[in-house]
């Protein structure tokens, strides 16, 4: 049986360019341009779900794990809407530059270097993000079993991904990486992409069903991402666990 689900070849991929995660013109320009929509979703989603009121600090006391969490570009604003954040990330790289970063903000951020499966943490989340991730682990099932054992009963687990269509390869591989060069060659493999209805059988299994999926699109004029209804290249799925 499989108990790791680390993919070294992506690891060393990202912790190549670890010191650019705060760099919002550097290698990870595309997911700086990324966060704001990826932001509002995720914290309506859980306001809403959790029905929380608090206006000053809307995510106030939400327990948060931010699984993949690079240099912390998502933990960081989780935990300044006042949710309790704790990011892993299977590059001890990644972890180092997240935790130089959130204690130059004076950010109490949790981060530790792991895989969930290797995870061992005595409290389970409200709420767990798997955003960009699952694209790049070795073993999909194994992975968001392992996610799901972290999540409690009636929590939410955030996934984020590519869909696997031509227009994905032609507009996430070709275009983004080739022709306007947003990300490093060899960022992405389209045969790790994942079709919804994949994602949404292997949660299922897992006690995760799904509450709501959207697609998001870059729009060239505005220069910005948008929540879209075309899921054929990026979307986000809403999954609560039973």
């Amino acid at each position: 049986m499989k108990i790791n689900t680390i993919n070294k070849k992506e690891i060393e991929k990202f912790s190549k360019i670890a010191e650019e995660w705060w760099d919002p013109s550097g290698k990870f320009k595309p997911l700086h341009k990324f966060n704001p929509i990826r932001i509002s979703y995720i914290k309506d989603n859980i306001i809403s779900t959790f029905k929380l009121r608090n206006k000053k600090k809307p995510l106030d006391k939400v327990k948060i794990l931010d699984i993949g969490c690079g240099g912390g570009l998502l933990s960081e604003p989780m935990s300044r809407l006042g949710a309790d954040v704790v990011g892993i990330d299977a590059s001890d790289k990644n972890i180092n530059v997240a935790k130089l970063h959130a204690k130059k903000n004076k950010l109490n951020i949790k981060y530790y270097c792991a895989s969930p499966e290797k995870f061992n943490n005595q409290i389970k989340f409200d709420v767990i993000l798997n955003m960009e991730i699952v694209e790049h682990v070795s073993d999909i099932n194994f992975f968001l079993q392992s996610c799901s054992k972290l999540l409690k009963k009636n929590g939410i687990m955030f996934v984020a991904t590519l869909n696997k269509t031509l227009k994905s390869y032609l507009f996430a591989i070709v275009g983004a990486e080739y022709i306007l060069r947003w990300l490093p060659i060899g960022t992405h493999e389209w045969e790790n992409f994942v079709k919804p209805e994949d994602l949404i059988k292997i949660l299922k299994k897992n006690n995760l069903n799904l509450d709501k999926l959207d697609g998001m699109k870059f729009d060239l004029i505005q220069n910005k991402w948008d929540m879209s209804s075309d899921k054929s290249v990026n979307y986000i799925g809403k999954f609560i666990k039973s």
